[in-house]
Parts: C-alpha cells; sequence; structure tokens
C-alpha cells in the first residue's frame, strides 16, 4: 500500500490517563519474539533480529493450536468439503490483508504492539474496546484450553482403567472435575504467575511439533481406518443457510495470530510491508494445509457423528491417537500461561492508565496485584471449564471476538490511516482501500454479532 505524505493520528493522550501504560503494558508479543526500541536506527542490521524465514515459522507457531480440534466439526456444520474449502479460501483473502495492514499502520504509527497501533491510529475508544476485547478473548480461550485437557484426560484415563467409556468411572479420582483441578493447580498455576515468561518458547516449539503430529494421525487414521470408525452421514450441503456462517468462528479462531502479529512484524531484520506480506502468505498457506487436511480427513472419517473435539471421536484405546492427545494436553499447557500473560497485560495497562501511575511508581503493588490477578483469572476460568464441558460453546463466542482482530480493528486502521493522509485528489486506489477497510469492519462486525447472537440463542434453547 503506498503510504501518504500525511501522518497517522498518534495523539491518543487526551484520555487523561497516564501515556506511559501501553509502553508499560508492553506485552502481548510472543515470547519467542525479541524486539528492539522503537527508536532503533539500524533497521537493516539489528542484532537478533528475525529473518523472513524465521518470522514465516513464528507466525504459523502463532497460528497453529489446538484449535485445529474443532475444524472436522466446522466442515460439517458447513456442509460438507467443499463448503469449508470454498469458505476457508475465501477468508484467507482477508486474513491475510489483515495482516499486511496491520504492518503497514505499525510502521506509519511508530507502534509495537497490536493494541498500541489501534491506540495510535484509532484512537481512545477503539483502543480500550481493543483492549477490552483482547482480555475477553485470553479469558475465553483459557476456558477452552481448560476444557480440551479434560476431554483428553477422560479418554487417557478410560484407556488406563480400562473401563467402557459408555459406563464411565465410579473412581472419584477419575471423575473429570478433579482431573481438571489438579491438572491446573499443579500445572498451569505456578506458569501462571512469574512476571516473565521467556522461559516458555521452547515447550512452545515442542506443542507445534504436538499439532503437525494430530494432523498426521487425523489423515492416516482416514487413509487407514481403523474397522470400527464407520463415518454416521457425510453431508454434502448445509442444513441451513445460517449454518455457514456458524462455521466462521472455528476459521477465525484457528487462523487469528493477528494480535501477536505486529511484534513478530518489527521484530525483522528489514520491516518492510513487501517483504511482510509474502511472509504471512506463506504462513498462512502452511496453516491453510494443516487445518484443510485435518479439517477434511476428520469430517471423511465420522461424518455428520463427528464431535466438536474430533480426538473425541477416536476410541480410547488407540495408542497412536493417545499420545495425539498427549502432545495436545502438552500444547495447552504450555498456551494457557501465555493466554493468560497477555491477558494480565492488558488489563496491567487498563489500571495504569485508569489510575495514572507509571511502572517505576508502582514495582511493591504490581508484584501484590499481579497476584491476586493472576489467582482470580485462574480460579474463574477453571470453575467455568468445569460446568462448560463443550468446546463448541466456548469457541462460538471467541471465534466471533476472533473476527473482530482480524476484520473489524484491522479495517478500521485502514480507514483511519488513509483518511489521514494529506492529499489534493483522492486516487482510484485510495478510495479503493477506503471501500476495502469498509467492507472488512463490516463484514467482522456481521461474523460477530450473527456468531455471538446464535451462541446466545442456542443456549438459552439448550
Amino acid at each position: 500500500m503506498a503510504q501518504g505524505t500525511g501522518s497517522i493520528n498518534s495523539d491518543y493522550k487526551d484520555w487523561e490517563w497516564s501515556d506511559d501504560a501501553g509502553e508499560r503494558a508492553r506485552l502481548l508479543q510472543s515470547p519467542s519474539v525479541e524486539t528492539v526500541p522503537k527508536n532503533s536506527e539500524s533497521q537493516g542490521n539489528r542484532p537478533g533480529a528475525t529473518s523472513a524465514l524465521g518470522a514465516v515459522f513464528i507466525v504459523v507457531n502463532a497460528a497453529l493450536g489446538a484449535g485445529l480440534l474443532n475444524f472436522p466439526a466446522a466442515f460439517s456444520m458447513a456442509g460438507g468439503v467443499a463448503a469449508g474449502i470454498t469458505l476457508q479460501m475465501c477468508m484467507l483473502i482477508f486474513i491475510i490483508g489483515g495482516l499486511v495492514i496491520l504492518a503497514y499502520c505499525s510502521q506509519a504509527s511508530n507502534e509495537r504492539t497490536y493494541q498500541e497501533v489501534v491506540w495510535a491510529v484509532c484512537g481512545k475508544v477503539p483502543g480500550v474496546l481493543c483492549e477490552v476485547a483482547i482480555a475477553v478473548y485470553t479469558f475465553g480461550t483459557c476456558i477452552a484450553f481448560l476444557i480440551i485437557i479434560g476431554d483428553q484426560q477422560d479418554k487417557i484415563i478410560a484407556a488406563l482403567v480400562k473401563e467402557p467409556e459408555e459406563v464411565g468411572s465410579s473412581r472419584w479420582y477419575t471423575d473429570r472435575k478433579f482431573t481438571i483441578s489438579i491438572t491446573a493447580f499443579l500445572l498451569i498455576l505456578p506458569l501462571s504467575i512469574p512476571k516473565e515468561i521467556g522461559f516458555q518458547k521452547y515447550a512452545s516449539s515442542l506443542s507445534v511439533i504436538g499439532t503437525w503430529y494430530v494432523t498426521a494421525v487425523i489423515i492416516i487414521k482416514y487413509i487407514w481406518p481403523d474397522k470400527e470408525l464407520v463415518p454416521v452421514e457425510i453431508p454434502t450441503s448445509p442444513s441451513t443457510w445460517t449454518a455457514v456462517f456458524n462455521a466462521m468462528p472455528t476459521i477465525c479462531f484457528g487462523f487469528q495470530c493477528h494480535v501477536s502479529s505486529v511484534p513478530v512484524f518489527n521484530s525483522m531484520k528489514q520491516p518492510e510491508v513487501k517483504t511482510w506480506g509474502a511472509v504471512v502468505t506463506a504462513a498462512m498457506v502452511i496453516a491453510l494445509f494443516v487445518y484443510t487436511g485435518t479439517g477434511i480427513c476428520g469430517f471423511l472419517t465420522f461424518g455428520a457423528g463427528v464431535e466438536q473435539d474430533v480426538l473425541m471421536s477416536y476410541p480410547s484405546n488407540d495408542i497412536p491417537v493417545a499420545l495425539a492427545r498427549a502432545f495436545i494436553i502438552l500444547c495447552v499447557l504450555t498456551s494457557y500461561p501465555i493466554l493468560h500473560f497477555c491477558g494480565r497485560a492488558v488489563l496491567e495497562g487498563l489500571w495504569l492508565r485508569y489510575t495514572g501511575v507509571t511502572v517505576e511508581e508502582d514495582v511493591v503493588r504490581e508484584r501484590r496485584r499481579r497476584l491476586l490477578q493472576t489467582i482470580s483469572w485462574f480460579l474463574l476460568t477453571l470453575l467455568l471449564a468445569l460446568f462448560i464441558p463443550d468446546i463448541g460453546k466456548v469457541i462460538s463466542v471467541i471465534g466471533g471476538l476472533a473476527a473482530c482482530f482480524i476484520f473489524v480493528f484491522p479495517g478500521l486502521c485502514l480507514i483511519q490511516a488513509k483518511l489521514s493522509e494529506i492529499q489534493e485528489t483522492r486516487a482510484i486506489s485510495w478510495w479503493a482501500q477506503v471501500s476495502y477497510g469498509v467492507f472488512m469492519v463490516t463484514l467482522g462486525a456481521f461474523i460477530f454479532g450473527q456468531t455471538t447472537a446464535n451462541a446466545i440463542f442456542v443456549d438459552l434453547t439448550a
């Protein structure tokens, strides 16, 4: 996109909140991304900067995750393989476009995180809405992760105790609520308390390998199926026209890497929009193959009977699938603290803006507040996960929020960035980019509204 002669409005300090808070809350960065100060001048020779190939891997890392478990059910909801692929391909155009827009606005505003770009480009109201949306999204994703842990542990325990799955176990130590709670208290809570999470980067890389393994298992199980795996029915068209839109939250949830994309862009050796466009295109194509392979093969294996969590459809005594479940548990165990860290950083930024206190003045209180925030966050997500056993219900809500990060906020940033340009005449390209931004905002608002309303309606009528 051509850069205009004007500059992006960065005067977002008029809200009488501490103008120090965005940097103070710096976080919402991928823990594997090392960034440099904003005023670094040697853009092309920065030590520790990320190469284009490295950026591709980091973006793929950010996009791939436990969300792939829901893709077979999304294909079933969309109405089959053709509808699922078409829906993904159409949305991928806007997903890549949103990533490029964020890089363009980050470069123009000289901001290094998603929420700070929205603050600088769009102003105080969209900036606060963005931060609140990030906090809610990360909170909901943490709930989904705990539900996934419970799902996989149920199957693993069923295989270990050698009891029929339909009967269930009467032993207290195999009860789902107990296993989720003990895992969360022993493994997740200690990892969530530290102020920094750089130590998570290596475990996160292992979790990415786990997602690739899960995809490979699902594909192999489709090519060489077990005799007992017989699809109930394979839909070739959606049950209703709205069912197609109800599949969108899963796709948005799966491909949403936009929040962490801005620091990745700024960590590159040559942070140029054109290079970034090639990086995100390659990364999204890789993610597309993974999600499509999982969606198609999982859907064709079980048909309309596929569970919201596809691994729940496989028998508990299948060893390769049991290993896949273990990998997924590892994935969410390492991802929960990262998502909590991001949400906590946003809440910290909101608090500092509200109180007008700088980080340097608030060191002692920060430790106490961090501990209180972490324990409150942890207990609330655990409580909700224990009483919301269906991951599909959670994804339907947070997937709508993901649509805001993919469509609405990038669209608003593009519109405001173009309106801020000082030009005597408006070229056709200018009008085309503004129209594209308006369309993105409209589409994102529609997906968010439709899927959220549907999720509430389903819950009320259940």
